[in-house]
């Protein structure tokens, strides 16, 4: 255990009095002598509370709980092992299966408030075709004014629900700090949507998906040097429109119905987004939205095999959580997505030179560039085309700042490690969740809190895609991805 920086120190004691001087032991020295019992006693030095006013520190003492939580499960589980013929198969199996009704309604609760908005939504602009013809029509010289939709809630008035959740009340540690993290969350984002438009939205967005490190800086950079601005990856010819490409996802989706027949996701084109988006299960098509033919089998694969079949396998879970989205799930979604795209064979060099352009111009954009200066070293120094680098711009300043694109890089970045040290797939198509967040989809499955997921993504199961994910485990980097090594 490690509390404020430190790791804990046992001592270890023979004999003597094992209960506390206030209460009564559990065993008298005779059962003990009659019995082939030990007793163990187990006490903790007060680091939890202060001494001079004998008040607890919560933060200090939730650590301890939840440590000496794990720790007790890990001691019967080896006593048992050993001792007995008894053979657990995980210390989490130890754990309790049973989930108290507080755990239900404070599960109900936080889903129930954050389906009150859907954040990417609320910060995206609704104005985006207008904007790109004004710009254009000014030479590209000043900089675009975007327009938000209506907020449909009021961020202190959800904040003050999100405060009143009794999280205290839920005994159990991991759940109890899966829920404070998702309140955490909740509290970031509303915070956000008060900021929008103003400075102070940049510095929750920082808060919530960080800034691009070196290391990803500097593959972002090789990316879009070593990979040609111009090839025939995505050749225009024959790109389908919007209803066209909506007609195919639909069918698409009906695929994954007829393995869930509980399946609620559908298809919807509308003329207030730019691109693809997938919003509680809906996948939503720009109105002006032109797909290259050889792009349809990714953008399956990305959002409905992957947004869409998380959506609903965190719907059949019985924690609201898992589809709402765990605390940073956005990274490996986004990750899990673009390997989606790999593992087809449609991850084209410019789809891998748009995620490398996103990381570079959020960075731009948190060092301190204007809209003007990110659109132009888009276009002058990388060689995007002026809509391109328009749409990847106005990305990044949307609601004020938004860090979020540099997570598709990042987390495909994270995800390969994971997969090359031994990870699996599956476990990560649960629900939405992050890679943190694995430990925590291991235990509740030990405790059969969880159920089987419905769906598996259809791209699993192509032999050739298998052949790929095993080329990943053995090593792949991410510029391999693109250069034509998919068997």
């Amino acid at each position: 255990m490690k509390v404020k920086g430190r790791f804990t120190e046992v001592e270890v004691q023979t004999g003597g009095v094992v209960s506390p001087p206030s209460l009564l032991p559990l065993l008298t020295p005779a059962q003990i002598r009659d019995e082939p019992w030990h007793v163990l006693g187990l006490e903790v030095s007060p680091v939890f509370r202060n001494r001079e006013t004998g008040e607890d520190f919560p933060l200090v003492r939730r650590v301890l709980h939840r440590g000496i939580s794990k720790a007790l499960k890990r001691t019967v589980f080896e006593f048992t092992r050993q001792q007995t013929s008894q053979r657990p198969a995980h210390y989490h199996s130890l754990g309790r299966r049973r989930v108290v009704n507080a755990v239900w309604a404070i599960d109900r609760e936080l889903a129930e408030l954050s389906n009150g908005f859907d954040f990417l939504l609320q910060v995206t602009p609704v104005n985006a075709d207008e904007a790109w013809s004004r710009f254009r029509r000014r030479r590209f010289e000043m900089a675009p004014e975007f327009t938000s939709r209506p907020l449909p809630v009021d961020p202190a008035l959800v904040k003050r629900r999100l405060f009143n959740v009794p999280i205290e009340r839920i005994e159990d540690p991991t759940l109890a700090q899966l829920f404070r993290d998702q309140q955490t969350e909740l509290d970031r984002k509303l915070t956000m949507l008060g900021d929008r438009g103003t400075p102070q939205f940049l510095y929750g967005s920082l808060q919530l998906y960080g800034s691009a490190d070196e290391s990803l800086l500097n593959l972002a950079h090789d990316i879009l040097k070593l990979l040609p601005a111009r090839n025939r990856d995505e050749s225009p010819r024959g790109a389908l429109n919007a209803s066209a490409f909506a007609a195919i996802a639909g069918d698409h989706i009906e695929q994954y119905r007829a393995i869930h027949p509980g399946l609620t996701a559908r298809v919807e084109v509308r003329s207030d987004i730019v691109g693809l988006m997938v919003s509680r299960g809906t996948l939503l098509v720009g109105a002006g939205t032109t797909v290259p033919k050889a792009r349809v089998g990714a953008l399956l694969a990305h959002e409905v095999g992957t947004h869409i079949v998380t959506y609903e396998n965190g719907k059949a879970q019985p924690f609201r959580q898992l589809y709402i989205g765990l605390p940073g799930y956005d990274e490996l979604q986004e990750g899990l997505a673009v390997l989606a795209e790999y593992l087809v064979g449609e991850l084209s060099r410019p789809r891998l030179r748009l995620l490398a352009a996103r990381v570079i111009a959020t960075q731009q954009m948190v060092d301190g560039a204007g809209f003007i200066e990110v659109f132009r070293d888009l276009t002058d120094v990388h060689s995007f085309s002026q809509r391109f680098a328009f749409n990847i711009t106005m990305r990044v300043f949307r609601g004020g700042g938004l860090t979020k694109d540099i997570v598709y890089l990042r987390g495909l970045v994270a995800l390969l490690k994971y997969l090359r040290e031994g990870g699996e797939i599956d476990p990560l198509v649960v629900g939405k969740v992050g890679l943190d967040h694995i430990p925590i989809i291991e235990e509740l499955n030990w405790r059969q809190v969880l159920v089987t997921p419905p769906l598996r993504p259809l791209y699993l199961d192509d032999q050739i895609a298998a052949r790929r994910l095993d080329d990943i485990k053995k090593g792949s980097p991410v510029l391999d991805l693109v250069k034509g090594k998919r068997r």
